[in-house]
């Protein structure tokens, strides 16, 4: 894993400025603590920082073809390097090393712009070629790393790794989007392609942005992959359960090449279990697990992994997280450059700690909720769906908009007891009512925590767009519609990037078998009734994996990777949030009415409403401004 950055200059050949250049590579240290490069000549600038894994002693990047005309930078791994460098090999290429890097600008050269769809990994690279005068941005297709790009007035491109690179250059406005704000308030995080920004964009998944020197605007990004959810033909369960264990085996297999410690995260759920199963019977040694265990009994899973590590007599590491492990929340916007209010980074950040202390490399089980229907939204969205279809918009907007209003607000009572937001999302288009679903903060929770300003500026503006966008190229069948649409907005902006920036903090890559690109295009053709069948979400899998897991593990309900929010506002944060909320920081912004925010604490605290995603949303926030506001703002500072 590594971290990338540049200077392209679109308009003519200046010299770019080596010493920032150098600043901005700095920045991304803790993605490539191993070794650093630079190549700088007219008009470009191309930098690395490099965690090694593969051919140690070769692959330092920038990395060239044979006559320097064609230089990469590149963030990732290849799996299928070994055969592409045959194939080019063949085809009269000569490789100077045994890295995956050197197979891209070879496969620029025979290929072009394609190349990027013979590669089968996570990757983010930029490629600069001289003879074409064309620098050539690529993201994988599922977005498991990141690339981040922004145009300046003086008609430069800076690209990176993380947006911190970025902000290196002091002439970058910080100027914030509004639509960012409306985006991040409703989903927790910024879906691509925005960022907070107004001037940075990130390079959506399985995009490639292709930019030729003279050009008179940026062109837009061009998408390469999707996933199709085409059928497959193969209905019996017996043999779709045959058929995804080999198809997951061999996903695992290619991603147990490296020339460092390797190893695996395991919670204890039904992802990481399957992902350590098939690696023990991948490897002749025992395989290296970590797990984090909490003081709380409702977030702990550190049993049920225990279980798994023992049927597979793995080399399992556990270490306890303190339980009121708060010195995160500061360093969390650092590392995230944006507003991102996951909670669950904060463990997530632990375990990469935790497994960065014996493997360089971890396998993770993520994206196994999005592939095989796991989440107990989809079932509540397919309910609902069954609700609407019979009953016209026309009827159910008035009367479970009207039953939705006067139903009372009442966290605190039986969940038998909780309709209003059911009421509410019958009301609302399947579309809007699954929108709602995913918010961490309801449309009219937004409406009101905003100022004046801030709804001016969004111009009526909602963040039901994102969805709407993705939604025209969606499947039909309802299942197969929002596991889509998750995996276009929460897996690649929520998921994968709390992964990224909480592994590469610590100097560790995490590889994930789960999203394998031909896996997943093969398991998104399954039947929807084989993922989610009565209330069994991933039940195919489970079923697949019933000779390797045990029940226990495959069938208990799901726990997740969550903190105690809402006791921690009302006991040890309680001050923390009234000091992030109500000062400066947050205020300064203008994008919040302040009444609304003391509201909202206030009926926390006091244990009425249950506002804990809100508050720590709008501490991520004030955490996030207050640094922001630290940054550097003049040029060359």
């Amino acid at each position: 894993m590594c971290g990338i950055s540049g200077i392209f200059d679109t308009r003519e050949r200046r010299p770019v400025d080596e010493a920032l250049l150098s600043r901005m590579n700095q920045s991304l240290h803790h993605r490539g603590p191993d070794d650093g490069g630079l190549h700088c000549e007219p008009g470009v600038g191309l930098a690395h920082r490099r965690l090694s894994i593969i051919d140690l002693s070769g692959g330092h990047q920038p990395l060239f073809n044979e006559d320097h005309t064609v230089v990469v930078v590149y963030n990732g791994e290849i799996y299928n390097f070994q055969d592409l460098a045959r194939e080019l090999t063949d085809s009269g290429h000569v490789f100077r090393t045994h890295s995956d890097t050197e197979v891209i600008v070879h496969a620029w050269e025979e290929w072009g712009d394609r190349c990027v769809e013979r590669f089968r990994g996570m990757f983010a690279f930029a490629l600069w070629d001289r003879n074409r005068e064309t620098l050539f941005l690529a993201r994988d297709r599922l977005g498991i790393k990141p690339l981040h790009y922004a145009l300046l007035p003086d008609g430069r491109l800076l690209f990176g790794s993380e947006i911190k690179a970025l902000l290196v250059d002091g002439s970058l406005s910080r100027e914030m989007d509004p639509l960012a704000v409306e985006d991040y308030f409703a989903y927790g995080y910024i879906p691509d392609p925005r960022s907070i920004f107004k001037s940075v964009r990130k390079l959506p998944p399985g995009h490639i942005l292709t930019v030729k020197r003279g050009q008179r605007c940026l062109p837009e990004p061009r998408e390469y992959w999707d996933v199709s959810f085409r059928s497959n033909g193969v209905r019996d369960a017996d043999e779709v359960a045959g058929q995804l264990i080999e198809r997951l085996r061999e996903a695992v297999r290619i991603r147990l090449v490296a020339e460092v410690p390797l190893g695996a995260f395991l919670s204890g759920g039904v992802d990481s279990s399957a992902v350590v199963a098939m690696m023990a019977g991948l490897s002749d040694r025992p395989v290296n697990t970590c797990s984090i265990s909490f003081g709380d009994p409702a977030f702990n899973e550190s049993a049920f992994a225990e279980q798994v590590a023992r049927r597979y007599a793995t080399d399992h590491y556990v270490d306890a997280v303190d339980p009121d492990d708060f010195d995160l929340i500061e360093r969390l916007a650092g590392i995230y450059d944006e507003p991102y209010a996951d909670s669950s980074a904060m463990p997530t950040y632990r375990v990469c700690e935790l497994a960065r202390k014996r493997v360089t490399v971890c396998l993770s089980g993520d994206g196994g909720d999005e592939s095989f229907a796991g989440y107990r939204r989809y079932r509540w969205h397919l309910y609902e769906e069954q609700l609407r279809g019979p009953i016209p918009q026309w009827f159910r907007g008035p009367v479970f908009g009207l039953l939705g209003a006067l139903y009372p607000k009442a966290d605190w009572a039986p969940k038998v007891l909780r309709a209003k937001s059911t009421l509410q999302a019958l009301a609302l288009d399947s579309l809007e009512g699954y929108c709602e679903s995913v918010s961490i903060l309801a449309s009219q929770v937004r409406k009101d925590l905003f100022s004046p300003r801030l709804k001016r500026e969004l111009q009526g503006y909602r963040a039901v767009e994102v969805i709407r966008h993705h939604a025209e190229r969606a499947p039909e069948h309802p299942l197969s519609r929002v596991q889509y649409l998750d995996m276009k907005t929460y897996l690649a902006g929520d998921i994968l990037t709390k992964v990224d920036r909480a592994s590469m903090a610590h100097g560790l890559e995490v590889r994930v078998p789960i999203l394998d690109h031909l896996f997943l295009d093969w398991v998104s053709g399954l039947s929807p009734d084989l993922k989610l069948s009565g209330r069994e979400g991933k039940w195919i899998f489970k079923k697949a994996l019933e000779p390797h897991l045990g029940r226990e593990t495959l069938y208990r309900p799901k726990m997740g990777f969550a903190v105690p929010l809402a006791s921690w506002f009302r006991g040890p944060l309680r001050e923390k949030a009234r000091q992030l909320l109500l000062g400066s920081s947050l205020m300064e912004t203008g994008f919040f009415d302040e009444r609304r925010v003391r509201w909202i604490l206030e009926q926390h605290q006091s244990g009425m409403r249950d506002f804990s995603p809100a508050i720590w949303s709008l501490m991520m926030f004030s955490v996030f401004n207050a640094r922001c506001n630290q940054l550097p703002a003049e040029p060359g500072v």
